[in-house]
This record gives structure tokens, C-alpha cells and sequence, in this order.
């Protein structure tokens, strides 16, 4: 039998224990809910973080940089920019007048030769070019560099002749001229497809041209006008140099006599017009009529007489190049409006030598107050007849750079005294001390008179062509073949890797 107070004991610790474990239990509890509050803090905490740089974030968008807008939005702009077309961008900011509206109505003679710079009368002081006309010339320029010669056409022709039958598109010599000569603005209200137009029947009384009556452009017919067909074919005489012409002459001149048929002429041309550069960018535009149809029928009659059965000689062919040159420097040396005496000033001399050297402005005009700085005081100017000897002196430039070499490997300084002898052994030219001594203040940078060789002969090089030899494309496209033909030849040599 148990003893009271033993049960009294038992029970006292049994409830005692009961207190511990009660204790136990609320302990265990407090502890598990601030558990359970940390981690709900702290997964608020993340979710502040995470806040402040996603968004959406049930559907794991990933965080976009700042740079990646500015990204996008240029990619966007470039795409939208190769869709727009710029010329109609450039007549909606820069609106002309629309000549093509002119029509059966008499024509002023001050405006007759399409252009205000290539009339007679021409300020001495040239106004200062401003913003629009400086961004319109820069795209002229690109346009000659770059552009097809349907399209050069179509921007420099001024003449829109409408019969019943047809509508034909001519140029001016002057616009000839203009195609081919860097920083000639085309006038107000002549552009793309825009053109003053003539009727058939009396053009050739409204449009006094102030050629001579031999001319070589009346060869062409056309009242002195010259189509699509003939710029293309002038174009690849005036890039082609003599000694080419000769090479094409002799290797189809079958019977050995010198002389081509009318027949053998047109391969002579066809091959003559694949090695130049605007004869690889031409193609056939139906749409717009500037196809090539080949030499026309009235410079064939000149060449072939009137029923084609007549041989064509080199030297009559030349001869016939040579005068086209001389009518075109003749046009450029009248655009610069001789004083009274018939001579221009050594400035726009210069200008004139440096019009296709591709200088740099600063450059270019650097040069040009060298010369001014010079002759300010003692100008003579040069005459038409010294400027045409000059031009004649380049027709041999090969010759002339294969002269100064021999002077520059033997170690002789090439002087003004030089410089006449070559043209007066290799060219048989007499050049005038003074062209020499203008040639000398444009080239001679360390004024130690002394002639920079290589630098000269590049520059009189694209002045004697024109620049016309150039390739018109930016190189891109030939890259791609390039590296698309380097691929080729070297895939067995990738394989073995």
C-alpha cells in the first residue's frame, strides 16, 4: 500500500512535468512563427531587389540594357532609310520650278544656253555658295561617282523634244560638260526628268548653242544635241586613251591595211565601250527610253560616207577624238568668262587643273591661295592658246611620267627648265614660262621649286581622263566576290583543316 505522501510527490512531479512540457511546446512554436517571419521577410526583401529590375516577373521577361534601345532604334532607322526614296525627298525640301512646262514660248538669250555660269556675261566676284546649293552640288558630285549613266543623263539633259510619234530626251553640249564636271551646279528648276521643252520644227532656231559651224556635235545631227546613244559614245571616247584606240584598230583590221569597215568599227566600239567603266555600269532602261542603239546614222554617214561603203582610218578617227577634246576644254575654258583680252585669271587656271584631282577642300583651297597670294599683283593670266598647248602636253603624259622617271633615277631635281625641255622632246610642245611657273606655285608645297614627280603626274593623269575611268561603285559588291571567290579556291585547304 502507498504511503500518502509518496502519491502526493508522484503527483506533484507529474505536474510539474506537465508544466515543462507545456513550456516546451510554446517554445517550439514561438520559435517555428519567427522563423517563419524571417524567411517571410527576407523573401520580401528579395522581392524589393528583384522589383526594382524585372517586371512581369511571372513571365521571366529578362532585364534590357539602356544601350539596346539606342541600338534598335538605329537598326530601324537604317531599314526605314534604304525604303525612302531620296530624290523625291530632296524636291519636297527643296522645291523647283517646273520647267517642264515650258513650251512654244520664246526664249531669252541669256537663259539659251541652260545655264547662267556658262553664258557670256558673269560676275567677277563670285557670290558665296550657301547651305542648300553646297548640299545640292555634294549630291551631284556622289551622283557622278556613283549613279548610272541612265540617270546622269536624265539629271543633266535639259532639251524634251514631243512629236505625235515620240518623246526624246537630249543634252546640250553644255550639259555634256556638266555631266562630267565636278562642282557644276545644274540649274533651278532642271533635274531628274525635269526639262524645258522645244518644238521640232523651229529647236534649232531657239536654241543658238554658239558652236562653230564645223563643230564636231553637228556631226552628230540632231541640231547639235546629243542623245542617250551619243553620250554613251562620247563618254568612251573621252576615257579611252589613243594608244587603246590603236591596239582595238589593228585587231580587227583584217586585211592588214590600216583602215576598219563600218562593220568591223561597231566591234571596235562595242569592245572599246566593255573595258570602260561607264560602259560596265550601263544598262538598258526601256521604261525610261535610254537605251543604246549603238553609233548614230549621221556620225556613221561622217565616218563611212553616205552609203557606209567607205574604210575608216586611225588617223581620221583621232583626229576626230582630238577634236571633241579640244571642243570640250574650249567649253570649259569659255564657262570661265575670259576677260577682254581672251585669258582667265591663274586662279581659275588652277581650278581648271585641280577640277578632277580629288583633293580634300582644305587642300584644294590651300593650293588655290598659294597661287593667288602669287600672281596678285603680276597676273597675266593665260591665254586660250597656252591652256589648249597645256592640254595637248597631257595627251602624252606617259610619255612625260616615263621622261621624269629617268630624271628622278638619276638623281636630277626636276626644275621649270626640266619640265620645258620634256614637253618640248617628248610632247613637242613649247609651253609658256608662265603656265610652267602656275604649274610649279600649285605643286611646289616647300617652295623649294622643285616639282613633286608622283603627285603631278596622278593629278594630270585624271585630269587628261577625266576621272571617267574610275569604277562607279563603292567597292562593297566587289569585296563580296572577292570573298566569295577566296572561299572557293581555298574550301579543298578548309576541308584538310
Amino acid at each position: 500500500m502507498f504511503h500518502p505522501n509518496s502519491v502526493r510527490v508522484v503527483l506533484a512531479r507529474v505536474k510539474k512535468d506537465k508544466d515543462l512540457l507545456r513550456l516546451y511546446h510554446s517554445t517550439t512554436l514561438k520559435c517555428l512563427s519567427n522563423n517563419l517571419l524571417n524567411q517571410k521577410l527576407k523573401s520580401n526583401s528579395q522581392w524589393r531587389i528583384q522589383e526594382r529590375f524585372y517586371k512581369n516577373i511571372s513571365h521571366g521577361k529578362p532585364p534590357e540594357k539602356p544601350f539596346s534601345k539606342f541600338w534598335h532604334l538605329f537598326l530601324g532607322t537604317f531599314f526605314l532609310g534604304t525604303l525612302i526614296d531620296w530624290d523625291e525627298v530632296k524636291e519636297a525640301i527643296f522645291p523647283s520650278v517646273d520647267a517642264a512646262e515650258i513650251q512654244h514660248q520664246p526664249i531669252p538669250k541669256e537663259i539659251i544656253n541652260t545655264s547662267e555660269e556658262e553664258g557670256s556675261k558673269k560676275k567677277k566676284k563670285k557670290d558665296k555658295v550657301g547651305f542648300r546649293d553646297r548640299k545640292i552640288i555634294e549630291y551631284e558630285n556622289r551622283m557622278r561617282m556613283y549613279s548610272t549613266p541612265d540617270k546622269i543623263f536624265r539629271y543633266f539633259a535639259t532639251v524634251k523634244i514631243t512629236t505625235p510619234e515620240s518623246v526624246d530626251i537630249y543634252m546640250t553640249p553644255y550639259d555634256l560638260l556638266r555631266s562630267i564636271t565636278p562642282d557644276i551646279k545644274q540649274p533651278d528648276g532642271l533635274g531628274l526628268d525635269q526639262y524645258k521643252r522645244y518644238d521640232p520644227k523651229n529647236v534649232h532656231m531657239k536654241l543658238e548653242l554658239a558652236l562653230d559651224e564645223d563643230s564636231i556635235f553637228y556631226k552628230l545631227g540632231s541640231s547639235g544635241l546629243i542623245t542617250f546613244s551619243d553620250y554613251i559614245f562620247l563618254l568612251t571616247v573621252l576615257s579611252t586613251s589613243r594608244r587603246h584606240f590603236e591596239i582595238a584598230f589593228r585587231m580587227f583590221d583584217l586585211n592588214g591595211d590600216g583602215d576598219v569597215d563600218c562593220e568591223e568599227f561597231e566591234k571596235v566600239a562595242t569592245l572599246i565601250r566593255q573595258q570602260t567603266s561607264i560602259g560596265n555600269r550601263h544598262r538598258d532602261h526601256a521604261n525610261t527610253g535610254n537605251t543604246f542603239k549603238g553609233v548614230n546614222s549621221a556620225l556613221t554617214t561622217y565616218f563611212f560616207g553616205p552609203k557606209l561603203d567607205q574604210k575608216l582610218t586611225i588617223e581620221k578617227f583621232l583626229e576626230f577624238q582630238s577634236q571633241l577634246q579640244t571642243e570640250i576644254l574650249s567649253l570649259e575654258f569659255t564657262r570661265k568668262n575670259p576677260d577682254e583680252n581672251g585669258n582667265i585669271s591663274e586662279a581659275d587656271f588652277t581650278e581648271l587643273l585641280l577640277a578632277y584631282a580629288g583633293y580634300p577642300p582644305k587642300k584644294k583651297s590651300k593650293m588655290l591661295k598659294r597661287v593667288k597670294k602669287l600672281f596678285k599683283d603680276n597676273s597675266q593670266g593665260v591665254s586660250k592658246e597656252d591652256y589648249l598647248k597645256f592640254f595637248h602636253f597631257l595627251n602624252n603624259i606617259n610619255d612625260v611620267d616615263t621622261a621624269l622617271t629617268f630624271y628622278h633615277i638619276a638623281g636630277a631635281s626636276i626644275d621649270r627648265a626640266t619640265l620645258k625641255h620634256v614637253a618640248r622632246t617628248v610632247a613637242h610642245v613649247d609651253l609658256s614660262d608662265h603656265v610652267i611657273a602656275v604649274v610649279f606655285t600649285i605643286f611646289d608645297d616647300n617652295l623649294d621649286d622643285q616639282l613633286s614627280n608622283r603627285e603631278f603626274i596622278a593629278v594630270m593623269k585624271n585630269r587628261l581622263l577625266r576621272g571617267l575611268e574610275k569604277p562607279k561603285d563603292t567597292g562593297f559588291v566587289k569585296l563580296i566576290q572577292s570573298v566569295i571567290k577566296c572561299a572557293k579556291e581555298n574550301r579543298p585547304s578548309l576541308r584538310d583543316v
